[in-house]
């Protein structure tokens, strides 16, 4: 079977003859590249279309190397390590276009400006599995199944969490880690200098059975600044911690900027491109008001308020919410609410906003959101999207509304993997 193209989730697109012999069916597979020549194994029959197990490679891209990690292909982190990183890029450009027109009718004839760093080491944010069987080791979910895959290092994860990752290994093998935690997360500042290690578990341990785990850990990790435990009950998860050992939150520095980032608020997860995503967003910008949608701990209002008298920054998650509260200055103002009931509520009496940035998360602003940001005329309008199928949908409301694609740019913070960062900056054509 031939590759024909990528397609967004990390698969390749190939054809075979339908059972009719009437229509081709498409077929679906992991870690192949356009043009190659495959032998593969159709595991999941859907009529129209399959999806198979890659058996051999006949004829290899040219852009295809050698994977950098030993578990990848067993390890459902990576999607991409067996392309050349140049390679990866265009590709998502490629697929990230066709998205748009396809599932937005946004035909982009314009450039896709790319912006890339460090391919390896890049995560400041990594979340594992614990394994106890047959031996203690965190993990990762295999690929395409449920089940655990131990682990010793992950490349793409910064150099502080590889070596806190090794020291809980260690930790565990020596009956040290404490029980009823299954999940562990690593949070490293800018520099990966200072770490936050975040607990999830059921059941919250006894203090002193943390405190004898934190003084364990900082024995091998000085660079531990902060352990933080959540406990769950059922399927809801607390989104704030329970208990924090060590300093309530990391100072993590980006673009000229100093944010506090707690346990449990979402921060932008590469520690390369960071900076260079917040400039990106907020160059060539100022005036009276402008509003910051889905702000997190204020990565783009605290800039902001550097050129508009006036920034609204709106976050709904109560860690980020309370962080981007301790970190705005003055003229940010923080409506602690979800973006759909501050857009429902939101009307300009004297002062319309010039600018509006949004960063939704993967789910994108949805029609209704998407219909009032349009009718609040702001001149321009930056979107920061991580799932190009949600920014299509809410693009074609935004085009309809009265505004034109400006630029487009691919900022790739998940090197190695299908998922794409992008900005697009809209500009109003009344």
């Amino acid at each position: 079977m031939k590759i024909e193209k990528l397609v967004y989730g990390g698969d390749g697109l190939g054809r075979l003859p339908a059972e009719d012999g009437t229509r081709q069916k498409a077929v679906f597979l992991p870690f192949v590249l356009e043009q190659e020549e495959v032998e593969a194994e159709l595991c999941d029959d859907r009529g129209q279309f399959a999806r198979a197990r890659l058996l051999r490679v006949l004829t290899p891209a040219p852009a295809r190397v050698e994977p950098h990690c030993p578990y990848f292909r067993d390890c459902g982190g990576c999607h991409y390590q067996h392309i050349a990183y140049e390679h990866q890029l265009a590709a998502k450009a490629a697929i990230f276009r066709e998205t748009l027109r396809r599932l937005g009718r946004v035909e982009w004839s314009g450039p896709i400006e790319t912006h890339a760093a460090a391919e390896w080491h890049y995560r400041n944010r990594t979340r594992m599995r614990v394994m106890r069987q047959p031996v203690f080791s965190l993990a990762y979910s295999r690929f395409g199944s449920p089940e655990l895959l131990a682990v010793e290092q992950c490349p793409i994860s910064s150099p502080l969490i590889n070596r806190s990752l090794a020291a809980i290994n260690r930790l565990g093998r020596a009956g040290e880690f404490p029980r009823d935690i299954s999940e562990v997360e690593f949070f490293a500042d800018a520099d990966d200098a200072q770490l936050i290690l975040e607990l999830h578990c059921k059941a919250l341990p006894p203090r002193k059975t943390l405190q004898q785990f934190y003084e364990s850990l900082r024995a091998l990790i000085p660079q531990a600044a902060a352990l933080a435990a959540f406990a769950s009950a059922g399927a809801h998860q607390s989104s704030s911690a329970a208990l924090v050992l060590g300093e309530p939150a990391l100072l993590y520095r980006a673009a000229g900027q100093r944010y506090r980032v707690s346990p449990g608020s979402f921060f932008q997860t590469n520690r390369f491109l960071t900076g260079e995503l917040i400039s990106l967003v907020t160059e060539r910008a100022g005036g009276a008001l402008a509003l910051d949608l889905y702000s997190g701990v204020g990565l783009f209002s605290l800039p902001l308020a550097r050129s508009f008298a006036k920034v609204i920054a709106v976050e709904s998650a109560k860690p980020s919410a309370t962080d981007l509260k301790r970190n705005a200055p003055h003229n940010v103002t923080v409506a602690a609410e979800p973006v759909e009931w501050f857009m429902a509520h939101f009307e300009p009496k004297q002062l319309a906003p010039e600018y509006v940035v949004v960063d939704p998360p993967r789910a994108g602003l949805g029609t209704a959101v998407a219909r009032r940001l349009a009718r609040l005329g702001a001149q321009g309008i930056t979107y920061v999207s991580c799932d190009p199928a949600t920014l299509a949908r809410d693009l074609q409301v935004l085009l309809e509304g009265g505004y034109a694609v400006e630029s487009v740019h691919l900022v790739d913070l998940f090197p190695q993997t299908f998922h794409i960062e992008s900005v697009v900056k809209l500009r109003a054509q009344r």
